[in-house]
């Protein structure tokens, strides 16, 4: 079931994308310019292609809402943790050790040890 919602939301989603995309443009942003029948001048005539965004849209939010039901439904409330059946426990906290040679602190007092690394 989930599936099926899925590939109706993706088929939405692309033809929502096409539809808006074959709109006319009103000019600038936010419905400034472009005429008559813009945002600050009133409702504009609905046009078919309007009305079938609103039909899109309309059905994409409810697929949406529908794949997020199914969602919480498929949780179970259980954790990831929960869902590994391992026991999963934090090591006990060692301090990391550094090979001899690559230690980049300078030789102790009373070392005879160059203070310059000798090239391999």
């Amino acid at each position: 079931m989930e599936n099926v919602v899925l590939i109706i939301h993706l088929l939405l989603a692309l033809a929502l994308i096409g539809i808006v995309l074959m709109q006319r443009s009103e000019g600038g942003g936010l419905g400034m310019g472009g005429g008559g029948g813009g945002a600050v001048a009133g409702r504009s005539a609905a046009t078919a292609l309007g009305k079938v965004t609103w039909y899109l849209a309309a059905a994409f939010i409810c697929t949406s809402i529908a794949l997020t039901i199914i969602a919480a439904k498929n949780a179970g409330g259980n954790s990831v943790i929960d869902s590994l059946g391992t026991d999963v426990s934090v090591p006990e906290a060692t301090a990391p050790v550094a090979p001899a040679g690559d230690s980049l602190l300078p030789p102790a007092e009373g070392d005879n040890a160059p203070l310059v690394p000798k090239a391999n």
